[in-house]
């Protein structure tokens, strides 16, 4: 919980931030960026990046007309009326539900890892991933400070095991991987569009800005440079990931993580193959698992506060045991149908992260502009109204992107 009484830093506040973007999701960009390989990956995170931060700092600007503590909600009801707030609420919800439905998918696998190389034994996905998502719902429904404290240990130990994997395996590159020098016959550029919504699900912070206005109050400079520096830590985190997964697992073997549906599990595997020493492969388990788990705690506690609200629950026992089963259960149950949805979860998730990350951002800045004067607040996102329509553009591409790929009109390397 942020400390008020404390002066707001900058380096709280992008740790806020990039704290927020880095999750769970970037385990999926190696494996959607197996088509379009690394100079593509590399330009498209960077496409992404530059667009989730300009969508966020128009959410600033209009934030900034606004008393501090002011919510999303009280935003999108005021400028955009309660259809795009219902729309807004909606997608909100959606995307954490099929968030916790893909870390149910991705800790079960990675259960079932763990459990084969501990003790040489597979247990069935049904059982590995329902252990994994009971072990950890039970958390946040015993109580906040519970998945305060477990989130602070995870998250260090992320840290940690993220630092050691990438350092041995950036030592263990193999350039003829990395450059695709035995390259397969498949082309790179066609297989971008199909990887809109993932990369976009991995730069999602957007819901963190109105806390950061509640945190700094209408120091405007500040707040931007947190969102600049914490995306721009998110970026540099992708870009090591990308280049170690890509440097270290051929381009063909990416084809066999993706018929197993893109699962940590799979792409770990795929790993294991090429790296040289157990401590660096139980450096990269270890992080793969507490990225699953940590980010499960996170998006399962904002969704079990968001239900509690809306369903009305009290915080007693047996309210909490209500909206515990109206949280986890579905995603869990949907986990057990379909263990292993990982990757398209996570595009799932992006496509409706677009609403409520770039296109309400984008009308909201439209809406805010028409009915309130710029003066009063010292901060306006550059661009002018080209920010709008670039923004508009790149919801739209990123959402009829994925659509096309459900009805299989768009490639994916396979």
């Amino acid at each position: 919980m942020l400390d008020f009484k404390r002066k707001p830093s900058v380096f709280g506040g992008t740790m806020i931030i990039a704290g927020t973007a880095i999750g769970a999701g970037m385990l999926a960009l190696p494996t959607i960026s197996a088509g379009m390989w690394i100079w593509y990956s590399l330009g498209l995170l960077a496409l992404t990046w530059f667009m989730m931060l300009l969508s966020s700092q128009a959410l600033l600007e209009v934030n900034l007309h606004y008393n501090p503590g002011s919510s999303f909600h009280t935003l999108v009801l005021d400028n955009l009326g309660k259809f795009w707030n219902l729309i807004n609420g909606l997608s909100v919800a959606f995307v954490l539900y099929i968030l916790i439905y893909a870390y149910v998918s991705g800790g079960g696998s990675m259960v079932v890892h763990i459990s084969m190389v501990a003790l040489d034994y597979e247990p069935p996905k049904l059982v590995a991933g329902l252990f994994f998502a009971l072990l950890l719902s039970g958390c946040v429904w015993w109580s906040t400070y519970i998945v305060d404290r477990f989130s602070i240990v995870m998250i260090g130990g992320m840290v940690l095991t993220f630092i050691f994997a990438m350092s041995g395996m950036l030592s263990e590159i193999k350039m003829s991987y990395l450059l695709d020098l035995n390259h397969d016959g498949n082309p790179y550029g066609i297989f971008v569009f199909v990887a809109l919504s993932t990369y976009l699900t991995s730069f999602c912070f957007h819901a963190s800005v109105p806390s950061l206005v509640k945190y700094f109050g209408k120091e405007s400079k500040k707040i931007n440079q947190c969102l600049i520096y914490g995306t721009l830590i998110a970026l540099f985190a992708y870009i090591i990931w990308n280049i170690a997964c890509e440097g270290n697992i051929q381009r063909s073997d990416f084809k066999n993580v993706i018929a197993a549906g893109g699962n940590v599990r799979h792409l770990i595997e795929a790993a294991s193959l090429s790296l040289n020493g157990a401590f660096l492969l139980r450096m990269l388990e270890g992080f793969a698992f507490l990225a699953v788990a940590t980010s499960f705690l996170g998006a399962g506690l904002g969704l079990f506060d968001y239900m509690a609200d809306l369903c009305g629950f009290d915080d007693s026992r047996l309210g909490r045991t209500k909206t515990l089963l109206v949280t986890f259960a579905p995603p869990i149950i949907a986990g057990m149908i379909y263990p292993d949805g990982f990757l398209l979860a996570i595009g799932w998730a992006g496509l409706a992260a677009t609403i409520w990350s770039v296109i309400i951002p984008a009308l909201l800045l439209r809406a805010n502009r028409i009915t309130h004067s710029a003066l009063g607040i010292n901060y306006r996102v550059k661009g002018g109204n080209w920010t709008i329509y670039t923004l508009l553009v790149y919801g739209c591409v990123v959402g009829v992107c994925h659509i096309l790929f459900v009805f299989n009109w768009l490639p994916m390397y396979k």
